[in-house]
């Protein structure tokens, strides 16, 4: 009768925390862009230079997703304007990458905002950066 009633409680004890651990879990999805964003940007040498993105919105509630997908043009065309207004140091370097994903993501949520209400994007992540 105790190992009966030992197993019992264990099991539930076991129950409950797993319980409790999928309450905390974040539902996260992400929306990226097809194809990615190609466009130039502010060049120091006479050849005109350019940069190649893929770019991920992450979004806590997946229902998200079919507003990012509604408004894509909108918020492609605001990233497109963010590089191409960029200088060649900055495209190129660390620091200047991530001062623009910041920007990026800053400017989207801003517009998200605006079209339905609330800032849905959680981060924006550059999956592929190419320039030359």
């Amino acid at each position: 009768m105790k190992k009966w009633l030992s197993t019992l409680v264990i099991l539930c004890c076991a129950a409950f925390h797993v319980h409790a651990a999928d309450e905390g879990v974040e539902d996260y999805a992400y929306y990226g862009f097809e194809p990615d964003i190609v466009t130039n940007y502010i060049s120091n040498r006479k050849k005109l230079g350019f940069v190649k993105i893929s770019v991920e919105l992450m979004v806590k509630d997946p229902n998200d997703l079919v507003s990012l997908e509604h408004h894509d043009p909108l918020l492609r065309s605001a990233i497109v304007e963010i590089l191409g207004n960029q200088a060649e140091d900055k495209v190129k370097s660390l620091s200047g990458r991530e001062e623009i994903r910041r920007e990026c993501y800053e400017t989207v949520n801003r517009l998200m905002e605006q079209e339905v209400g609330k800032a849905i994007v959680v981060n924006l992540l550059f999956t592929k950066y190419l320039y030359d």
